[in-house]
């Protein structure tokens, strides 16, 4: 089991800087804005030979009950519970204030191991915070700068004796990487997008059975895209919540640019990707945007239709959304599309299921003795056209990867092969291969001739 440390203390004293620092990535969103934080952020961080788990929280603050702060405050007390140690970072430049002093007493109150930090000490103007910070009661301070790399080693020194020894490996049983079985048991990285308020915090929410992401009727509460654990049928996921994606037009704010960024950068590091679209209005122009989007970084897609339960339920409903995603998104024909209920726990199977299968679709293989042959039959029944007096001549294709299927088409001449006749192959592909809703990419290729240097020698 691995050693658990949170970060805790009152906004803005750099806490998502500090865990930025530990697991050496920019995971966590950072501005001078306080209360960037808001869901609580697990990470794997390295300090020296300490190997441990952080969590990054959001910073204590007061909230009337029910409240989206006093909700925050529920996730920050929920990773002190989780954690073995807590890390409490104060602000060395401000100085200590009264929400210090009383978040002390809570973290006091925990009953774990507590360690003092004083952030922000870097040059003469921090060293009298950090004095200050003796008066918490909480031991020495540990004056670092997150954002400078200070103080590091004094944090190792503090950290140290807290750990568990670390179990000794057996150097004889290294075991190769990326086996076909360690590719089967790997979880499925699902990114769940989509526009602001769609619903997708409660979704996970449900995937998960409680409430682990902060939840309003308030569009834009996510910032940070966070990723939570899921098993499904005995097969593992990692969702990834992610900030509601608007128009680029009416993106304004500096923090709703980094909101966004961190989401895309999900979507660019997930296998599945999951547009949630409002039922009340689906199939907007973000909508088909962000579906674009997917398209062309390679993911599968699956489209699940959220607040189902407001539309009555009415037959031939689901046919006709099928045939609205064929007609708006026929660069990815045939994706599946789900309807789902977050608030009510409608069509989560169904849902889950859909990602496995686009998951299996988006690494599928095609022998090439096959693809060949349908591509003998394709281009009989559809020769190629003839470009300026010439017929295009097509030789052969083959698959060079997966994840999503990619293939090589040689021919004549790569320039002259008309778009339109390329998306005839890729739809015929599609179709007769079954690899409905992923990407497909064919790249042409001209087929060398031999015998052409010789020509050239003879002219």
């Amino acid at each position: 089991m691995s050693f658990t440390i949170a970060i805790i203390g009152r906004p803005n004293v750099g806490k998502s800087t500090l865990f930025n620092r530990l697991v050496g990535q920019k995971l966590a969103l950072v501005d001078d804005e306080p209360g960037v934080t808001r869901d609580r952020r697990e990470g794997e961080a390295r300090l020296g030979d300490l190997q441990f788990t952080v969590i990054d929280t959001a910073g204590l603050d007061e909230g009337a009950r029910g409240s989206l702060t006093a909700r925050m405050q529920e996730q920050t007390e929920t990773a002190i519970k989780l954690a073995d140690a807590l890390m409490f970072v104060v602000d060395a430049r401000t100085g200590l204030t009264p929400t210090d002093r009383a978040f002390a007493d809570f973290a006091r109150r925990a009953d774990k191991p507590v360690v003092l930090v004083a952030n922000k000490s870097e040059g003469k103007h921090g060293d009298v915070g950090a004095m200050e910070a003796y008066a918490l009661g909480l031991g020495d301070p540990v004056q670092i700068s997150a954002e400078h790399g200070e103080g590091l080693s004094e944090l190792y020194d503090a950290l140290r004796p807290l750990m568990p020894e670390p179990a000794e490996h057996d150097q004889t049983s290294d075991e190769p990487a990326d086996t076909e079985e360690d590719l089967a048991t790997r979880p499925i990285r699902v990114a769940i997008v989509g526009r602001p308020n769609a619903g997708k915090s409660t979704l996970i929410n449900r995937l998960i059975g409680e409430e682990r992401l902060l939840t309003s009727p308030e569009a834009g509460t996510t910032r940070d895209s966070i990723a939570v654990e899921i098993t499904w049928n005995g097969r593992a996921f990692r969702v990834f919540d992610t900030a509601g994606l608007r128009r680029r037009s009416r993106i304004e704010e500096k923090l709703e640019k980094l909101s966004v960024a961190d989401a895309l950068r999900a979507v660019r590091f997930a296998e599945v990707v999951v547009l949630l679209m409002d039922s009340q209005n689906k199939f907007e122009e973000q909508d088909l945007r962000i579906a674009d989007l997917i398209e062309r970084e390679g993911r599968a897609l699956v489209i699940a239709v959220n607040k189902w339960d407001l539309t009555g339920n009415k037959p031939g409903q689901i046919s006709a959304l099928r045939a609205e995603a064929d007609h708006w998104l026929p660069q990815i024909a045939g994706v599946p599309i789900v309807a789902v209920s977050g608030l009510m726990g409608e069509g989560i199977d169904r849902l889950m299921q859909a990602i496995v299968d686009a998951y299996a679709i988006w690494n599928k293989r095609v022998a090439t003795s096959a693809l060949n042959r349908w591509f003998e039959q394709a281009i009989s029944a559809n020769p190629p056209p003839a470009v300026s007096g010439r017929r295009l001549k097509l030789n052969y294709i083959t698959q060079t990867k997966a994840r999503p299927p990619s293939f090589v088409l040689f021919c004549s001449r790569a320039d002259a092969v008309p778009q339109a006749y390329l998306r005839y192959l890729t739809n015929s592909l599609r179709e007769g291969f079954d690899l409905p809703g992923t990407p497909v990419r064919i790249t042409l290729r001209e087929k060398q001739n031999p015998f052409a240097h010789k020509r050239k020698r003879l002219s």
